[in-house]
């Protein structure tokens, strides 16, 4: 097979434990892409960040953000798609986490909004090692009757929501309750965390509408992840990909597992599969 696009994950799947990407993982990339095959970063991450990480492939590519909400041809500055979550849905998202009192994150596709003074002060830490991008906008919101302003301000822009707490019990909770919302789509990228928005929003559609942007059959795109909300793009490619630090439910949907992303799975994925080495 001749694949055509490939969907590649950043946290855990594209960027090491050291949140870099490899040198031999940017050599494959571009030994792929002067094939005429299409890069894609698929993200959890807000679009900002994402299409910094991007650009260090030096490769013209999409960025497909905030899993799935957002789709952007960085390249032409053309927004391929917007799935944004409404004003009365953030409101009744506020309403649960002030219920179990955890701090929520509400993300645009250039901008961070957070009540919780923990990730303000991590965000910083963040940027000065490079994990995230420094000139990512991040705005603290000190007391929860502000958000009202912001979800006015804001209201053709937030496209994902996000918790996070140490306390899986309490995460269980909050995420048994967000199931009784029927306008959004819930999930997770790692064990701490639960990422939130618009229903019908995944990494998997999003994989599906840039497809057909391209013209591209399914079965000629690679998807490469490791977390629960790659899931629906291992799912919808032709041949899905789990990294070899996966989690199991990732490796059982999986076609094919590689290395893991302190060995250069995305790297000899692409060798095996497009390369042909």
């Amino acid at each position: 097979m001749d694949y055509e696009l490939i969907c590649i994950d950043m946290d855990g799947t594209l960027l090491n434990s050291k949140h870099s990407i490899s040198e031999l993982s940017k050599e494959t990339i571009k030994k792929a892409h002067s094939m005429g095959v299409h890069i894609v970063v698929n993200t959890g991450r807000i679009y900002t960040d994402a299409e910094y990480f991007s650009n260090l492939l030096g490769v013209k590519s999409p960025v497909i953000a905030s899993n799935g909400a957002f789709i952007k041809e960085k390249d032409k500055d053309e927004i391929i798609y917007k799935n944004i979550l409404k004003e009365s849905v953030c409101l009744k998202l506020i309403d649960v986490f002030s219920k179990y009192n955890v701090n929520p994150t509400f993300l645009t596709p250039d901008k961070i909004y957070s009540s919780s003074i923990v990730w303000r002060i991590f965000m910083q830490y963040l940027k000065l090692k490079g994990i995230f991008n420094k000139n990512l906008c991040f705005q603290y919101v000190p007391f929860w009757t502000k958000w009202d302003n912001i979800f006015k301000l804001e209201k053709e822009n937030i496209i994902k929501c996000e918790v996070m707490s140490k306390d899986e019990n309490k995460l269980k909770k909050i995420r048994d309750e967000l199931k009784t919302i029927d306008e959004i789509e819930v999930a997770s990228s790692t064990k701490y965390n639960i990422e939130i928005t618009n229903k019908g929003v995944s990494k998997g559609r999003a994989v599906e509408i840039l497809s057909s942007y391209y013209g591209i059959d399914r079965e000629k795109i690679i998807a490469i992840g490791d977390s629960e909300n790659d899931l629906s793009m291992i799912e919808f490619a032709g041949m899905g990909i789990a990294m070899g630090n996966a989690i199991d439910i990732v490796k059982n949907k999986a076609d094919f597992i590689t290395d893991t992303n302190d060995n250069n799975g995305v790297a000899k994925a692409i060798d095996k599969f497009v390369l042909k080495k």
